[in-house]
């Protein structure tokens, strides 16, 4: 026996109670892994106070993606093994977690399992995050183990390896928004077709210009919401008044790719809001060489396009509203009213159910109830038929409702043009309860066009139409679409270009 055991090679004898050495010094088998798990969290603390809505860009998300690869490297260069990435991530993750908690939003502060709406929060809003950290600090902790065994790489290591960089490419993908072209699907010479970023309340904010001729009245778009970026979906349904005027939309504070501007949300505000749209107007003006410019809102937009023609009516030549919204807490109201009458009219129980749950509005469950109530307003539309210019180019993009696969939108875009449509509105929409255009604005110092959807929701129209006919204005227009709903300016897209040539781009002529 004394002879087997001498001829047994040292590196085959156990090992696990003896502590490594360095510099002469014992260390104990965990203490490089408590320094690892160190680094973790103060990289995890970092993170979280200095990004606290996590990847935002292309260059956050290549920042995590590097961030996980070095502390996957270092993890299993030290400790030897790819484990190590199980407790680097639940530090990392927590550090996070901690250092962002005051950040009430809901795709960063809430978990909801409770709701399909709370699910997606959570992919949205962590799931990004975590498959750009994970993958790189698995491939790190590869890496690192067999760099310290002195091994080479395995078929897995090469396959995670393969993974990360296909990642890394696509994360790194640009976003652009597609030349203006003819009917004959040529590019129009001279036109101009970009995606800008410009500073508003000092946040660069992502602003989308398209003109057949750069020399045409500009059109300043504002989008619905709050939250919604409408940067694709406007591009394709704005078609037909590209080659009539300069046609600029941009994502507004906490929206879509200017989702970062979100935070602080302190800074959020309806005042601000209304402040980066006549910032936006003065820029306008001045690269394109314009005294005034032509104002449109949409739903949301409506809001901020009225406010920002009270405030400064000297910079527009006229305002036109779609889907114009008036006073959003009685809108509201009329709507759920209607559900209810509804579910006790046609004995619809889910409908019942739903209204029940909520409870009459303002709702305190914001954004759930109001996403699960907008969901039930096809049970209010009536029966129409929108244009079939509209129905063409919808079908002809490809777009889905929300516009992610547009390609005006990096793949961290396309995330935060839903996580925007989530946190923006929790935080804008209930700045906006009270608000009554009725009483604060009866008059406006422009020329006003309300297009009005004969298909819109009672709880909505009727508000507009009485707005309307109390209003002030140098000279207002009611223009009465019969196969049209919300979204009027777009469903009618052709005949609302008639409109503005014939009606609106003379009043350019008159500045």
């Amino acid at each position: 026996m004394a002879g087997t055991m001498s001829s047994a090679r040292v590196e085959d004898l156990p090992t696990r109670h003896t502590p490594r050495r360095t510099l002469g010094v014992a260390v104990r088998p965990w203490v490089p892994l408590l320094g690892v798990l160190v680094l973790a969290a103060v990289t995890g603390v970092l993170t979280g106070q200095l990004a606290p809505l996590g990847p935002v860009s292309t260059l956050g998300a290549l920042v995590v993606m590097a961030t996980g690869a070095g502390l996957g490297l270092v993890g299993g260069r030290v400790v030897g093994a790819v484990w190590v990435v199980v407790p680097l991530l639940v530090v990392h993750v927590a550090a996070i977690e901690i250092a962002r908690s005051d950040v009430l939003l809901p795709t960063v502060h809430d978990v909801r399992l409770d709701s399909t709406w709370g699910v997606l929060a959570l992919v949205l809003g962590r799931g990004m995050h975590a498959l750009l950290l994970v993958l790189p600090m698995l491939l790190g902790a590869l890496v690192g183990s067999r760099l310290t065994r002195r091994r080479v790489a395995t078929r897995g290591t090469v396959l995670v390896g393969a993974l990360t960089l296909a990642l890394a490419v696509v994360v790194a993908l640009p976003a652009s928004t597609p030349p203006v072209r003819d009917a004959d699907g040529e590019v129009v010479p001279g036109s101009v077709a970009t995606l800008d970023t410009v500073a508003l309340g000092g946040d660069p904010h992502t602003v989308m210009v398209r003109a057949a001729d750069p020399d045409a009245p500009v059109l300043l778009y504002l989008s619905g919401g709050p939250g919604q970026s409408d940067l694709a979906l406007a591009r394709v349904l704005s078609e037909p008044w590209v080659d009539d005027v300069v046609f600029a939309s941009f994502d507004q504070r906490g929206n879509g790719t200017s989702y970062a501007a979100l935070v602080p949300t302190e800074e959020a505000t309806l005042d601000r809001a209304v402040a980066d749209v006549i910032e936006l107007t003065e820029y306008l003006r001045d690269r394109f060489d314009e005294d005034k410019v032509i104002l449109m809102g949409e739903s949301w937009g409506t809001i901020l396009g009225v406010l920002a023609a009270q405030q400064r009516p000297d910079l527009f030549h006229a305002y036109l509203g779609s889907g114009q919204m008036v006073d959003v807490t009685e809108t509201d109201r009329r709507i759920y009213r209607d559900l209810v009458e509804y579910a006790d009219r046609t004995d619809d129980q889910a409908v019942a159910d739903l209204t029940e749950r909520i409870g009459e509005p303002p709702y305190a469950d914001l954004p759930w109830a109001n996403a699960d109530v907008m969901l039930a307003y096809e049970y209010l539309y009536g029966s129409y038929t929108p244009s079939e210019g509209y129905l063409a180019r919808g079908k002809a993009s490809g777009l889905d409702a929300f516009g992610v696969k547009g390609v005006e939108y990096t793949l961290v875009d396309k995330v935060s043009v839903l996580r925007g449509l989530m946190d923006t509105f929790a935080v804008m929409y209930p700045q906006i309860q009270g608000l009554d255009l009725r009483q604060e604005v009866p008059r406006l110092e422009v020329p006003v066009f309300v297009l009005d959807g004969a298909a819109e929701l009672d709880g909505r129209r009727d508000l507009a139409l009485e707005w309307y006919a109390a209003l002030e204005a140098p000279t207002k227009r009611l223009v009465t679409f019969q196969d049209a709903a919300h979204a009027v300016a777009f469903e009618q897209a052709d005949a609302v270009d008639r409109l503005l040539v014939d009606e609106v781009l003379p009043l350019v002529g008159e500045r």
